[in-house]
């Protein structure tokens, strides 16, 4: 029994909510009825010993970061290390989109190394297997796929992306409207490959119910990934995005009713007075499922600084009712990311984060914020870096650039208006 189904069967708090609850700042029982409406999301599977994360209605806004290997560049190490830099700097979920090199060694390690859920794609293993074994990606089977999920969810995988909503309806829409960027999503660039190639509808839609057995079978939740998102502001919100995310509403529902939890994937590249949109259409379109963003990016000319672009798009998402916001690396477009860029990207993706908790009014947001406040007023530079999203890096910029009076910075040096005010203030305060 999942435990969807354990909840609308029971529906009675357990020890799981309980703790969510506590961490969340919320009530058991708001918890436990939006888990039942199917809005809120606890991604952890049976498989593995983990704290659970609950995404979704009235929760702080999880990050998440993807890290894995490419063809270009496999070392396993690298990819662990990056896990833990991007644990360390607060992604509360981390996804293995590995696409070279020993690929189910290449998760375990990682799923062996962290205790926060883990993600993947199982259509690129599958993929590259067919590829490897079936002389092509597009001889890969039904039975391939589901296999590759059962594997994967076996080893411990919490959560899995997978593109359900790339139909031929969908697609014959695309190719109708045309587009200027086409299809960005490697996992729906190789389902789409797949289903040209042989005139057949996507097996992930048709065999439905059969990922939803797996998914069962292991508790996990599935993440309907977006296929068809736009890879441009010029393709954002049309006909075939709101096409396959229709499909996805469906699918929600039928996943929901099968006890299966279930997240909705946002769009990619989206200008910054359309995401408001983007999210209220969703958010009707899919029961008020979970929706999980990457970025989105508000403009599509900034390479190398896309983690920046990313957090600005998916600040205003949260603000409009985003609840998982997927890191962008200044590499993204480039490269495959450093350890440093995955830092800047789970940092940049934070504060989008978090203002946008602020805004939501999510209990114990802006407490962090007026103690720091509180630290600047008290020039109490520990505090400060202690309450500093990145002490280190706070800490590091201030010995570089020390004032006279270590009471102050070099910004203002003694003309500082919190110091002299605050001297002048209180002994005005004092008579």
């Amino acid at each position: 029994m999942t435990r969807l189904e354990r909840a609308l069967k029971r529906g009675k708090v357990t020890e799981e909510i309980n703790l969510l609850a506590r961490y969340e700042h919320t009530i058991p029982e708001t918890i436990l009825n939006n888990v039942i409406s199917g809005e809120i999301a606890v991604c952890k599977s049976d498989v593995r010993n983990i704290k659970p994360v609950a995404i979704g209605k009235g929760l702080r806004i999880k990050v998440n970061a993807n890290i894995g290997t490419s063809s270009d560049a496999s070392s396993i190490e690298e990819e662990v290390e990056k896990a833990h830099t991007a644990i360390e700097y607060g992604a509360d979920m981390i996804m293995d989109l590995s696409t070279g090199g020993d690929i189910p060694e290449i998760r375990k390690r990682i799923l062996d190394s962290v205790d926060v859920p883990v993600g993947t794609v199982p259509i690129y293993e599958t993929a590259l297997w067919a590829a490897k074994n079936s002389k092509g990606m597009v001889h890969m089977t039904s039975d391939d796929i589901f296999r590759v999920i059962d594997e994967q969810l076996a080893q411990g995988v919490d959560f899995i992306t997978v593109h359900c909503g790339v139909t031929q309806a969908v697609v014959e829409r695309l190719i109708e409207q045309g587009r200027l960027t086409d299809i960005v999503s490697r996992g729906g660039a190789f389902i789409v490959e797949w289903m040209l190639y042989n005139k057949k509808e996507n097996p992930l839609y048709v065999e439905f119910d059969r990922l939803l057995e797996i998914a069962k079978k292991y508790d996990a939740t599935l993440s309907l990934g977006d296929g068809i998102r736009p890879g441009c502001l010029a393709d954002a919100t049309d006909r075939a995005q709101i096409s396959e995310l229709i499909v996805l509403g469906e699918l929600v529902d039928r996943s929901q009713s099968a006890g299966v939890q279930v997240i909705v994937e946002g769009p990619g590249h989206v200008p910054i007075n359309q995401i408001e949109t983007n999210i209220k259409i969703m958010k009707d379109l899919c029961n008020n499922a979970p929706f999980y963003v990457l970025g989105p990016l508000v403009t599509d000319g900034s390479a190398g600084y896309d983690h920046i672009t990313a957090a600005i798009g998916g600040a205003v998402a949260g603000m409009s009712g985003a609840d998982f916001i997927c890191y962008v690396t200044p590499a993204e477009h480039l490269c495959l990311p450093s350890k440093e860029d995955v830092k800047l990207g789970v940092i940049a993706a934070r504060i989008a984060a978090h203002a946008a908790d602020i805004a939501r009014g999510w209990t114990g947001a802006r407490e962090w914020d007026d103690n720091m406040s509180e630290a600047r007023k008290n020039l109490d530079w520990e505090k400060m870096y202690e309450l500093n999203i990145d002490p280190e890096h706070a800490r590091k910029l201030r010995s570089a650039n020390l004032p006279n009076d270590d009471k102050l910075c070099t910004m203002c040096g003694e003309f500082c208006a919190v110091n002299k005010i605050g001297n002048i203030l209180g002994v005005t305060r004092k008579e």
